[in-house]
């Protein structure tokens, strides 16, 4: 697969709390000018984000399909809406590699928490071989983003009998000593995903011809981040979209979420109140309330500071007070 990124342009309609969202989320980061019916716009060193009255958003740049990704997930937690951003030119170009790649035996990695302020950081590596590629179709798992959360608890205790795969769950409180601004989110992903790989191909009876992950840097960053690691998987094809091309990434991905939301549930019932997915606004009213009642500490176990959902709830305590 050719590896090197090209300007895409990605348009959809965001629902009216993802738009007030977005406009939050870029308050501090919109130029002075903006183009006709725009609300604001975002540059980017690789991507121009664009939001219109309308509530349809544009995406122009190498990074087009990774910023996109962020919003289409939060329609996908908040408002159970499927967005899909491929375009016919994209899906043509694909074709071949998703042939190439969905009848092969491979290693995938996926990760999961990476929108969401509470919860850990999930990430999984997998192995599907051929012989449980047709296991895998006959489960249900196609493109697992598209899967709903009821879909995955199904499903997902199957895949984690059949499927070898490693674990990581990056809880709340490391991710917080190790988030800093020389550590940032895709780093902590990175050495994470090269953990998960490096375990998973030394277990025995692991034969595959590809290592795919689940793109969320260009491949010289990702390798950058990973650098200092004593040991590194390097032979990686790198894919947007790839839990919809590859298997093993399929399977990452579900069991990723599964455990995530087993961790979600397990918050909800430690403070006998639910835990909100995502980084919305009832995040921060559910943030407010956990602070008052036990105090503002509370957060660094089981949020993720640099969210701007904690100034956020830091001012809703203020104005109360």
């Amino acid at each position: 697969m050719n590896n090197k990124f090209k300007p895409s342009t990605i348009v959809f309609k965001v629902s009216d709390n993802i738009k007030e969202m977005m406009i939050k989320h870029y308050e501090d980061m919109k130029c002075e000018k903006t183009p006709p019916y725009a609300i604001f716009q975002v540059k980017d060193f690789d991507c121009v984000t664009t939001l219109y009255e309308s509530g349809k958003v544009m995406f122009q740049g190498i990074g087009a399909d990774i910023e996109a990704s962020f919003w289409t997930e939060q329609e996908r937690v908040l408002n159970n809406k499927i967005i899909d951003t491929s375009t016919k030119e994209k899906e043509k170009q694909e074709k071949e590699e998703k042939k190439t790649f969905i009848n092969e035996a491979s290693v995938g990695s996926d990760e999961v928490g990476t929108g969401d302020y509470f919860g850990p950081l999930v990430v999984t590596a997998s192995y599907v071989s051929k012989e449980n590629i047709a296991y895998m179709q006959n489960l249900g798992v196609r493109d697992s983003k598209k899967l709903t959360d009821e879909k995955i608890i199904k499903i997902a205790p199957e895949l984690i009998k059949k499927i070898p795969h490693t674990t990581i769950i990056l809880s709340n409180k490391e991710y917080n000593d190790y988030h800093s601004t020389d550590i940032n989110m895709n780093k902590i992903k990175a050495i994470l995903h090269n953990k998960c790989l490096l375990s998973l191909i030394k277990k025995d009876n692991i034969n595959y011809s590809k290592i795919v992950v689940d793109q969320f840097e260009p491949p010289k960053n990702y390798y950058a981040h990973i650098s200092k690691a004593p040991e590194r998987v390097t032979n990686i094809t790198f894919m947007t979209k790839a839990e919809d091309q590859c298997m093993s990434v399929a399977a990452s991905s579900i069991i990723s979420r599964y455990i995530f939301l087993k961790e979600i549930k397990k918050l909800s019932e430690r403070f006998n109140i639910e835990i909100p997915l995502g980084a919305s606004n009832l995040v921060d009213e559910v943030g407010t309330t956990l602070i008052t009642k036990y105090g503002k500490d509370i957060l660094k176990d089981i949020a993720k500071l640099n969210f701007k959902n904690t100034e956020k709830i830091n001012e809703i305590i203020k104005t109360r007070n």
